[in-house]
């Protein structure tokens, strides 16, 4: 019996939207569990951890976007071929995480001064610096994150621009052409331009 998937995560696109990309990319049989952002508890206790995404598997729950991530790519072929092109894909995903961590944390900051000290830096010296550390990391790996071909740290990466630009209030892409790219074409690909011609439309 074909495995069944569950994909439990708010009606926007953020850290749900690798998996979605994933999970369309495999055409697998999956669901695609929306929720409004004021979850608070009614479905938390459902989740490993009490946050989401989280993946159902045949019933059961499994969480962390990276994770999720990572084992749909080791089944749709999009793993690296040994443990060394596995670790240059990590390397670009966790950097990639470095910089949403940051955006993350200036704009959900609700402390109005210690928001407004973080901003500058953020926008004239984090922001550009991972952006451009990333450029070149795409230009060197022949226009993908690691290993000179497609593997789920590119869709991982790709995925969530449309929530990072919001939070921001510009797009990030434009000054980067070769991440620009990538990201379009990921979007390209055919099972994912699908999903994306479906996707309810949504805020971030």
């Amino acid at each position: 019996m074909p495995d069944k998937y569950t994909l439990h995560y708010f009606n926007g696109t953020a850290l749900g939207e690798p998996i979605r990309y994933l999970l369309a990319f495999g055409k697998f049989d999956w669901e695609d569990v929306r929720y409004k952002c004021d979850l608070g508890q009614d479905k938390g206790f459902l989740a490993p951890f009490g946050q989401l995404p989280f993946l159902e598997i045949n019933g059961k729950a499994y969480a962390q976007c990276t994770a999720i991530s990572r084992y749909l790519g080791s089944l749709v072929g999009l793993s690296g071929r040994d443990a060394l092109e596995n670790l240059a894909i990590d390397m670009a995903v966790d950097t990639f995480h470095d910089l949403r961590l940051r955006i993350v944390s200036w704009a959900y900051d609700f402390n109005l001064e210690s928001k407004a000290a973080k901003k500058g830096p953020l926008m004239t010296e984090q922001i550009p610096f991972y952006m451009k550390k990333l450029e070149q990391l795409v230009k060197d790996n022949d226009g993908y994150v690691a290993n000179g071909r497609l593997s789920w740290g590119d869709l991982l990466f790709a995925a969530p621009f449309k929530y990072l630009n919001v939070l921001v209030g510009f797009d990030l892409l434009e000054p980067y052409p070769t991440l620009k790219q990538l990201v379009q074409e990921v979007e390209a690909i055919p099972q994912i331009a699908e999903y994306l011609a479906k996707r309810p439309a949504t805020t971030f």
